[in-house]
C-alpha cells in the first residue's frame, strides 16, 4: 500500500516537472540562434551559452539556423521537445516580426516561455556633421520645417534602426524619409557620404564615429542613460517623453519546458549577466547587461509587441 502510494506520489513529482530540474542537465543543451554567426543575436547567444556550460558543467552548444528574418530558427525553436535541452537567444526582432511579415508560423507569447532578458543594445541618434543640429529638440523644428526633406539611413526595412525613426516620427509629429540599405555598414556608408543626413546607430558602432567627430551625437533611444556615453542625455529627456528603443537579446525556451528547468536557467542567467566583471566587458561593447527574472522577462516581451504593433501599423512598414 505504501508502495503504491510512493510510486503514485513520485509520478505525480515527475509529471508536474518538480524533480525535473535536481539533475539538469545531464548532457548537451541546444541554443537555437536564428541568424547567421557574426551578429549582435549570434554574439549573445555564444557568450551566454559559454558561460552557462561553465556554470552547469554541461555543453551549451550554439546551433545558428538564420534565415527569414529570424522565423526559421524561431520556428524550429517553437516546434522543439518541451525539456529544457533546447534553447533559443533571439532580439528584439522577435516581437516585430509578427507584425511585418503576413505569414508568421508562431506567436512570440504562447509558443515560448520567457527565461531571461541578456542585455539592451541601445542606439544613438546622429546626424551627419553638415546637418545644422545640435540636440533632438532643434532636429525635430528642423524636419518640421523642411517636411520629407530630412532623409535618415536604415539598415533594412522592419530592422530595429528603421523602426526607432519609425517611432521618433510618430512622437514628434514630423516626416524624416527612410533611406533603406543592406545592413549596418552600407547604412553607415550611405549616413558618412551625405545620402542621408539622420541615423539611429548601434552604440557600437556610434562610440568611434562620434569620438573621431566623423558624426554627431543627439541622443541615446534607451530608456536610461548608456554606460558608454554618459554624456549624452536620452530622447526621453530631451523632449520626447517616453521614447525607448533599443535592439535586445533574451533567452527562451519552448512553452511547455518544466517551470522549475526555467527557473533554474534563469537564476543561472541572473548571476552570469549582473557579475561585475561582465558588467564591464558589455559596457566596453556599447551594451548594457540585464539578466531579468522570468516575469520581468515575460512583461518586457508584452510591452514590446504592443508597442511595435502601433508603429508598424502607423508607418505602413511591410516586409512581404
Amino acid at each position: 500500500m505504501h508502495g503504491c502510494f510512493l510510486a503514485s506520489a513520485m509520478a505525480l513529482l515527475v509529471a508536474s516537472g518538480a524533480v525535473f530540474a535536481q539533475g539538469y542537465p545531464t548532457g548537451p543543451v541546444r541554443v537555437i540562434v536564428p541568424f547567421p554567426p557574426g551578429g549582435g543575436v549570434d554574439g549573445a547567444g555564444r557568450l551566454i551559452s559559454q558561460k552557462l556550460s561553465e556554470a552547469l558543467g554541461k555543453q551549451f552548444v550554439v546551433d545558428n539556423r538564420p534565415g527569414a528574418n529570424g522565423m526559421i530558427g524561431s520556428e524550429l525553436a517553437a516546434k522543439s521537445a518541451k525539456d529544457g535541452y533546447t534553447l533559443m537567444v533571439n532580439g528584439a526582432n522577435f516581437v516585430t516580426t509578427p507584425s511585418l511579415y503576413s505569414k508568421v508560423t508562431y506567436h512570440p507569447v504562447r509558443d515560448f516561455e520567457p527565461v531571461s532578458l541578456l542585455a539592451l543594445a541601445p542606439n544613438v541618434l546622429v546626424v551627419h556633421p553638415s546637418l545644422p543640429v545640435k540636440s533632438v529638440k532643434e532636429l525635430v523644428a528642423l524636419a518640421r520645417s523642411r517636411p520629407g526633406e530630412v532623409n535618415y539611413a536604415g539598415s533594412g526595412s522592419g530592422s530595429t534602426p528603421h523602426l526607432a525613426a519609425e517611432l521618433f516620427n510618430t512622437l514628434a509629429k514630423i516626416t524624416m524619409v527612410h533611406v533603406p540599405y543592406r545592413g549596418t555598414g552600407p547604412a553607415i556608408v550611405g549616413l558618412m557620404s551625405g545620402e542621408a543626413s539622420v541615423m539611429f546607430m548601434p552604440t557600437t558602432n556610434a562610440v568611434p564615429l562620434v569620438r573621431s567627430g566623423r558624426m554627431r551625437a543627439l541622443a541615446v533611444t534607451s530608456r536610461e542613460r548608456v554606460p558608454a556615453m554618459p554624456e549624452l542625455p536620452t530622447v526621453s529627456e530631451s523632449g520626447l517623453k517616453g521614447y525607448e528603443s533599443s535592439q535586445w537579446y533574451g533567452l527562451l525556451a519552448p512553452a511547455g519546458t518544466p517551470a522549475d528547468v526555467l527557473g533554474l536557467l534563469s537564476s543561472q542567467v541572473v548571476k552570469i549577466m549582473q557579475a561585475p566583471d561582465m558588467k564591464q566587458r558589455l559596457t566596453g561593447e556599447g551594451l548594457v547587461a540585464v539578466g531579468s527574472t522570468r516575469e520581468q522577462f515575460a512583461a518586457h516581451i508584452k510591452v514590446e509587441l504592443a508597442k511595435w504593433v502601433k508603429v508598424i501599423k502607423a508607418s505602413g512598414a511591410k516586409v512581404d
